[in-house]
């Protein structure tokens, strides 16, 4: 299994591309990942303030790649 580097990639972003970018990483589906993250934001602890911090420190993908 060819894994791919953690980006945020330019096409298919729904607001910052962190769900889509961990999606590709781990060959995911992008609409899995959404839904497990909207959900776990309806439960309490920092998880809004994670995908902050992952928006902050995941590259944007090269425009060369896409």
């Amino acid at each position: 299994m060819s894994m791919t580097t953690l980006s945020r990639p330019r096409q298919g972003r729904i607001i910052a591309g962190v769900c889509a970018g961990l999606a590709r990483r781990f060959g995911w589906s992008p609409t899995t990942v959404r839904i497990i993250a909207v959900a776990s934001i309806l439960l309490p602890g920092p998880q809004f303030i994670a995908y902050i911090v992952l928006w902050i420190l995941m590259p944007a993908e090269d425009r060369r790649r896409s």
